[in-house]
């Protein structure tokens, strides 16, 4: 809440131009001064400096919110996938002012499922959409506009059969290319004004693991601890934003190999460990919701919902199409165990089990060889 700019605290503009002058731009480089610097920098008397600081630290108290309000969620809680079986698991669709991170192996369709948001978001509330903007911060170069109008129009031929309505959609996804980690996070310290600005009602980041995995090795002294300070700071400023604003930001997350406690039945990977999502526990937890999505066999893939407040662990067939990820017809859900809390998975003796780390399973017939892994993930 701290980060939040001085101008949305209900700052005059005047007075945020002559802090700004000082580099005091946030409620929180505000908060740190004390009256006497506040008086200076701001020009001020005592009693009221003493008040623009009691004032921006109201604005930074987090809300309360009733039970109630938690209990009966309504439809404007969760932004619809436009794949009614998996909103239907969610209780809605991914939910407003969380994370929701979808984990994979290459080629399962992470960023397919992000450029079908981002249409999504668009779209007039009348059609499921948000009528909004989007903040892509695509980090692998993978994002391509001509793959974007192609799924849109096969998607919703008649909403995007007039070439007006095609840029209009067009020019509502704002893509910014950051390939280094600084560069992310320069973005994500730009965010708040860039989600105002494009009035954004999705926040993307494509992929959160590409940038740090390539710059820090884990196996060098330091690297870990300070990979995963980065990634919080990543995780808290996102999560800030998304409840600030009530939007869904979504991450995709690549794959690492777990060692030990057993394989995950894929041909080729050996009983020593198994595939699951990379950037270790520690940041598995600043997520709400894990989506992974993963291979079922050559042509055919399947999104697990592996973690969620709301949903009980469950699989889901799709194959991607032109018009973008399509779902078969039937999906397994597992219910809840007797005296858990979350959902679980089963063994094979039946006991129930927490599902995370979930094994992912990769192409098959890829021999995917654990014993030298391409990257193991460690954790702080």
């Amino acid at each position: 809440m701290a980060s939040k700019k001085l101008r949305r605290a209900g700052v005059s503009q005047e007075l945020c131009e002559r802090l700004r002058r000082h580099h005091v731009e946030s409620c929180k480089d505000l908060l740190s001064l004390t009256p006497l610097e506040v008086m200076r920098l701001a020009g001020l008397g005592h009693r009221r400096a003493v008040a623009l600081l009691r004032s921006v630290s109201g604005h930074c108290a987090p809300p309360v919110t009733t039970l109630l309000e938690l209990w009966k969620p309504t439809a404007e809680s969760f932004f619809s996938t436009s794949l009614p079986a998996l909103d239907d698991l969610l209780r809605g669709g991914l939910p407003l002012g969380t994370i929701t991170e979808v984990a994979g192996p290459s080629g399962c369709g992470k960023t397919q499922m992000c450029l079908m948001l981002s249409i999504l978001a668009t779209l007039p509330r009348s059609l499921g959409g948000l009528d909004a903007g989007v903040v892509y911060i695509d980090t692998e170069s993978a994002f391509s506009a001509e793959r974007l109008v192609e799924m849109a129009q096969a998607r919703f031929p008649q909403h995007f059969s007039s070439r007006e309505r095609v840029l209009q959609m067009a020019g509502r996804v704002h893509v910014f290319r950051e390939l280094t980690c600084q560069d992310v996070l320069n973005r994500l310290d730009r965010l708040e004004e860039d989600i105002i600005s494009t009035k954004a009602g999705v926040v993307i980041l494509d992929s959160v693991a590409s940038v740090v995995r390539k710059e820090f090795d884990t196996t060098l002294p330091g690297n870990l601890t300070t990979r995963s300070n980065l990634l919080s700071l990543e995780a808290s400023t996102l999560k800030y934003l998304a409840h600030q604003f009530n939007i869904p930001v979504v991450l995709t997350n690549q794959i690492t190999t777990h060692p030990g406690g057993g394989g995950s039945g894929v041909p080729g990977e050996v009983d020593s460990g198994f595939v699951t999502a990379a950037l270790g526990n520690t940041w598995s937890h600043t997520v709400n919701t894990r989506l992974i999505v993963q291979y079922a066999d050559a042509h055919q893939r399947q999104i697990v919902i592996a973690k969620s407040p709301v949903a009980a662990y469950a699989v889901l067939n799709y194959t991607i199409q032109k018009e973008g990820i399509c779902l078969g017809g039937e999906y397994d859900r597992l219910p809840r165990a007797k005296g858990t809390t979350k959902a679980t998975t089963r063994s094979q003796s039946g006991e129930a089990r927490d599902p995370g780390p979930q094994p992912i399973r990769v192409r098959t017939g890829f021999n995917y060889n654990l014993s030298k892994p391409v990257e193991a993930d460690g954790d702080s």
